[in-house]
């Protein structure tokens, strides 16, 4: 049975995998399930991690660093760290404050949380709750109406950015999930959008991949549309391949998150610390990167703006902190991550985040 979230930190917390461990116990075995779950037999969602730690540094003594800080601006907004909170759905499955408690850490903590069309609290009551910049990852709803309406929503409640995710037209093959018997209830998927509906039934010729979800799936043309009817800037999510990274830069879109959705869509597709260096050189400094993907450390930070990332997302590990702890793990947490850049800057001879450059990687 999980537990209730804690109200004070344990003194044994000091990583990202302290939280990982401690959540186990405040996570119900379907929800920890659905959490901790990735496609098929999960090949992706552990390469993300190891392909960071295979990673090695080399750094550099003796600089000066004194006066040394991790800002940067981003879409005209100046954050304390590049450590953004991905989006993450239904929240409330694992804290009863669920996103208002993940966004309120963010913004107390000097950086940025997206929140998800999957959220389990209004887009609006979140945005009325938080206390900085917020950005809204947007879902297509199957039509450009639908879809429409629901990014008019998010700037209305003041949201800075928009995020399209591209790579989730169809959930994943997950298997653990299945295997543990997880649903949603809908009161917690519906709270922002009703969910595009497909035929209930098919002809025996006919798929329910392609003549059913794919059918509303969206297109480049519907993107470049999309990007074409608002002012905010907006990022386009789930870029592995160079030719999409082009494609996006043609489409008008204001960065690139370099993902692959956590390992839990398409398994076997190489790990996003693999591809990003390919993404970076094909965007030739057009517009920001964001990548995402086994991020568990300060030191994975430092390495991915080595690799030539802006800024970074987690997942998991700030859902880990807000079952564990509720808005105050989550801020603890960020706090840790953003030590543990810091540490690794100074001992690798970097005063600011413009100093990391791919020297300090050993290959």
């Amino acid at each position: 049975m999980a537990r209730p979230a804690l109200s004070v930190i344990p003194q044994d917390i000091v990583s990202a995998a302290d939280y990982e461990r401690h959540a186990n116990e405040h996570i119900e075995a379907t929800a920890w399930a659905y959490l901790q779950g990735g496609a098929a037999d999960e090949l992706t969602l552990s390469a993300n991690v190891n392909a960071w730690r295979n990673c090695k540094l080399l750094p550099r003594l003796l600089a000066d660093v004194r006066g040394g800080h991790t800002r940067f601006t981003l879409f005209g907004d100046t954050f304390a760290h590049p450590i953004i909170l991905a989006p993450v759905a239904t929240q409330r499955l694992f804290h009863p404050e669920g996103e208002a408690a993940s966004a309120l850490a963010a913004n107390v903590m000097g950086g940025v949380a997206v929140v998800s069309t999957q959220a389990s609290i209004s887009l609006e009551d979140i945005a009325n709750q938080a206390q900085g910049a917020l950005w809204f990852q947007l879902y297509w709803q199957g039509s450009r109406e639908a879809t429409l309406a629901l990014m008019r929503r998010a700037e209305l409640a003041g949201y800075r950015a928009l995020i399209i995710t591209l790579d989730a037209p169809i959930s994943g093959v997950r298997n653990r999930e299945q295997r543990a018997g997880f649903k949603v209830h809908e009161t917690f998927t519906k709270v922002n959008a009703q969910p595009p509906s497909i035929p209930l039934s098919f002809e025996a010729s006919q798929s329910v991949v392609f003549d059913g979800f794919m059918q509303l799936a969206p297109v480049w043309s519907d993107v470049e549309w999309l990007i074409s009817q608002t002012k905010l800037p907006i990022l386009l999510k789930g870029i592995l391949h160079p030719d999409d990274a082009v494609k996006g830069v043609a489409a008008g879109a204001a960065g690139i998150v370099v993902s692959n959705h956590g390992g839990r869509v398409l398994d076997t597709m190489p790990s996003t610390f693999e591809v990003l260096p390919f993404i970076v050189k094909a965007v030739n400094g057009a517009l920001p990167i964001v990548v995402d993907g086994g991020i568990r450390r300060g030191t994975d930070i430092i390495k991915a703006r080595a690799l030539g990332a802006t800024a970074v997302m987690i997942g998991r590990p700030y859902i880990h902190a807000l079952a564990t702890a509720g808005a105050l793990g989550v801020a603890h947490l960020i706090r840790l991550l953003r030590e543990e850049l810091e540490i690794a800057m100074a001992l690798s001879g970097c005063k600011t985040l413009d100093d990391i450059k791919p020297e300090i990687l050993y290959n």
